[in-house]
């Protein structure tokens, strides 16, 4: 059965091209610097995942044919990885089915706080229709195949990656314990943030995200939550080692 992971968006927070931005990466024809908000479609086992729900969920089932699922993982609580679950409302309706959602706890309490609706109704009858599911530390198993959380920072935050057979998907990390660097060792395929060159305090830089991969001996790596300030595809893509590539929103990579 084949395994594999759809980079529904690579975007950062804001997306590419950011709105007013005359930059060249955002004035750039190639669809290769278009970025919609990060997430993922994984395929793993006969398993179906997404990986976060940002506000640009609705476009990016549509843009890949995604009809169907059967669970939602979230990395953290951020509104880029979040502010889709509405959108869940449509698999109540027509697939007739709830849907379950893993996060951390903190993660459960921003969908909580984000969507007071879904918990507390009242009259309203169209409220998403959701299973949520804490998960720490542990392995999980969802339809009896194996997750296991990878505990990384966001800035001060505590958030989750996930590695799921060979492929392990980290985003929004600016640091990685040593425990959570073994969890990543030796992956098929790794998915790492890289936010842009320069330093800052809540990402990965370029630098940093190569630095760390150096350490992670992954057979190939998909850099993802990319902003304009990383610079064009093609660009940025050539000075990059052989087996490390700029992920883009619509690419499909077998694991």
């Amino acid at each position: 059965m084949s395994n594999k992971i759809t980079f529904l968006g690579t975007g950062t927070s804001t997306g590419v091209p950011v709105l007013t931005c005359e930059c060249e990466v955002c004035r750039s024809e190639n669809p290769r610097d278009k970025r919609l908000r990060t997430a993922a479609y994984v395929e793993y086992n006969g398993l179906r995942l997404i990986i976060d729900c940002g506000p640009d969920f609705r476009q990016q089932l549509l843009t890949n044919k995604i009809n169907d699922f059967d669970a939602v993982l979230i990395t953290h609580g951020h509104r880029d990885h979040i502010a889709g679950l509405d959108d869940i409302r449509a698999f109540n309706y027509i697939r007739g089915k709830t849907i379950d959602i893993y996060a951390n706890e903190t993660t459960i309490e921003s969908v909580k706080t984000e969507f007071p609706y879904i918990f507390n109704p009242g009259d309203y009858l169209g409220a998403p229709k959701i299973n949520l599911t804490v998960v720490d530390e542990a392995p999980f198993e969802i339809n009896g195949q194996k997750i296991i959380p990878i505990p990384v920072m966001h800035g001060e935050a505590p958030i989750l990656g996930f590695r799921l057979g060979n492929m392990v998907y980290v985003t929004d990390a600016s640091h990685i314990s040593e425990s959570s660097l073994k969890l990543m060792q030796g992956a098929d395929i790794l998915v790492l943030n890289a936010l842009r060159k320069k330093k800052h305090a809540t990402h990965f830089s370029l630098s940093e995200a190569l630095e760390l991969i150096e350490k992670l001996n992954a057979k190939q790596v998909y850099l993802t939550h990319m902003s304009h300030f990383l610079g064009l595809h093609a660009e940025v893509q050539a000075t990059l080692p052989d087996h490390v590539f700029l992920a883009f929103d619509g690419l499909t990579v077998d694991c």
